[in-house]
């Protein structure tokens, strides 16, 4: 006699037990058992404690787990870790990408038992993705998906996670010129794709911040944009630009967007950030434009273009939404607002020269 558990529906498990009026007892003992009458079958929530609880109460009985191992990296285990993502407000962004991290960790190591993991087993793994090219960036998130699923969640403490974390790439953002922006921006004629670009460039926002903007986050008697739950969770007010209004009025009188500023292909749903990124790569190629770069480089655009135009950096550390001013100072290193009153040593040594 053995006890089946297998998957059956999002955040359930069917078990499979032979009838018998003891094993009917046993299983209703289960918090959130469910009789499925469709399929003829017990159903229980997808969560550790509960198949723990199974195991005692079948223990006369051989359980099967014929999802995955039990213990190892299962639906139970990424389960239990969606709902402490979820818990702990992280993004929806984040949690896709920490499941996606501790996934490829553990199918690295062939499902492993997670007691079984060390504290040099995640290192060797952060040091074969350095040593596989992958972006530094990438490696630090894997970083912080381990380190959360390992010090974090319930029962996993099982080592001090002291790994030193994979230093940074001190590389400067990529900034188009004004006159770049103004090419770029000329060479969309769809209204809809112009006011987008135009909306980014001028409040220096995110992607996924221009793609869940409603109408009623556009306060055109402040010439302001309300931004809410950005990065981190904050919100934040930015600018409106008189151009960028004014092309929003002529949008809006052909498009008449009723609850997302920018709709999307399907019924009742905002634009995608990939479709964004099409619009402006487009744009890209159309004014000739040879560098590499991304949606994400017209805001580090607005904030260059601002500094240079002499906007304290406080000032713009409030509009980009940076908790930290640091991370707003980079654009102190690729700002030409000083370069350009500093002298090279080789123009005065001519110049010198021409004097004399």
């Amino acid at each position: 006699m053995s006890v089946v558990v297998k998957s059956y529906s999002k955040g359930r498990l069917a078990v499979e037990v032979p009838y018998s009026f003891e094993n009917v007892e046993k299983i209703k003992q289960i918090s959130g058992r469910r009789w499925e009458k469709s399929d003829k079958i017990w159903s229980i929530p997808n969560k550790k404690e509960l198949i723990e609880n199974l195991c005692k109460l079948f223990k006369s009985c051989n359980v099967v787990y014929n999802i995955v191992k039990y213990n190892s990296l299962n639906d139970v285990m990424m389960e239990e870790l969606k709902h402490e993502l979820i818990l702990r407000n992280y993004s929806f962004q984040t949690q896709k990408a920490y499941l996606n991290h501790i996934k490829r960790f553990f199918d690295y190591y062939n499902n492993r038992k997670i007691e079984d993991i060390n504290k040099n087993d995640v290192r060797m793994y952060l040091i074969k993705e350095i040593e596989e090219g992958k972006a530094i960036s990438y490696v630090n998130q894997a970083f912080s998906a381990l380190k959360f699923l390992f010090t974090e969640t319930k029962g996993s403490n099982k080592f001090n996670f002291d790994i030193p974390r994979p230093k940074k790439e001190k590389s400067l953002p990529s900034v188009l010129s004004v006159i770049e922006v103004f090419k770029i921006i000329e060479a969309i004629k769809n209204i809809k794709h112009k006011a987008i670009i135009m909306v980014i460039y001028s409040a220096g926002l995110r992607v996924s911040e221009v793609a869940k903007l409603k109408v009623e986050n556009i306060d055109s008697e402040r010439n302001l944009i309300f931004i809410k739950g950005a990065k981190g969770k904050k919100d934040r007010y930015t600018l409106l630009s008189n151009v960028a209004l004014e092309m929003l009025r002529d949008y809006f009188k052909i498009y008449k967007p009723e609850k997302w500023l920018f709709e999307g292909g399907k019924e009742g749903r905002h634009i995608t950030e990939r479709s964004i990124q099409k619009v402006f790569e487009k744009a890209v190629f159309k004014a000739g434009i040879n560098k590499k770069v991304s949606v994400h480089t017209l805001r580090h655009s607005f904030a260059t273009h601002l500094l240079e135009n002499g906007t304290d950096l406080r000032y713009i550390q409030e509009l980009l939404g940076h908790e930290s001013s640091k991370t707003t100072e980079i654009y102190t290193h690729v700002s030409e607002k000083d370069f350009g009153k500093i002298q090279s040593p080789l123009d005065r040594i001519m110049s010198d020269k021409e004097k004399r």
